[in-house]
């Protein structure tokens, strides 16, 4: 397990173990968190403990080079068409995040989305660096995602999405993966699997091929 301190540094993500975690400490500051998720790692902690640093093995993605990205269901062409949702970007960073961690999730007790990831995650949407999908009915957020966009490297690091309304989250994710493919994007990374990442389309790579779309 390496310790950080105050150095911008973080040990070779491939001598983490399999389930990745592979350093603790340091901060949230901007330069840091840049570093991590460039080298391949991003932070994952409860409130109260010492910051985490994950580089798992394998690795979930979208993998935006293939034919079929996300599968898209009949239910989510016909909330896209007859639900009335409205799609924004970047107009309401925050408050996205703020509905991710309120969210109850079946496998956690509380959230990892504490004051101190919001303000550092803030900083990072005001410095374009952070981006969210907002899916809106009659003017009110219903779901909507957000993630750090690698831009340099074409991969957009997706950290959590919500929904509060019928395929909500869905409906963000697939105009994200429209958006990106449209940039020549490469994929989006959904970092660990989960049943409801698989059932969208994200599939698991091994990490050593991970970590070669960012070198």
């Amino acid at each position: 397990m390496y310790l950080l301190n105050e150095s911008l540094i973080f040990p070779d993500p491939s001598s983490a173990p399999e389930h990745g975690l592979a350093a603790i400490g340091g901060d949230l500051s901007q330069e840091r968190l840049l570093l991590a998720y460039n080298s391949g790692f991003f932070p994952w902690y409860n409130d109260g403990e010492p910051i985490c640093w994950w580089s798992p093995d394998p690795r979930m993605i979208f993998n935006l080079k293939s034919n079929s990205p996300i599968h898209i269901t009949k239910s989510m062409r016909q909330s896209q068409r007859n639900r009335g949702y409205e799609v924004r970007e970047n107009t309401c960073f925050t408050t996205v995040m703020k509905h991710c961690g309120n969210l109850p999730r079946n496998d956690q007790d509380g959230t990892w989305i504490n004051k101190e990831m919001l303000e550092a995650y803030a900083q990072l949407h005001e410095s374009g660096h952070a981006k969210s999908m907002e899916v809106f009915k009659d003017n009110e957020l219903v779901g909507g995602l957000y993630g750090i966009d690698l831009k340099d490297k074409g991969i957009f690091c997706g950290e959590s999405m919500f929904s509060l309304a019928t395929d909500a989250s869905k409906i963000a994710l697939m105009y994200l993966v429209e958006k990106l493919q449209a940039l020549d994007y490469q994929l989006i990374d959904a970092q660990v699997y989960n049943d409801h990442l698989d059932r969208l389309g994200a599939v698991e790579i091994d990490r050593e091929v991970f970590l070669s779309y960012l070198s």
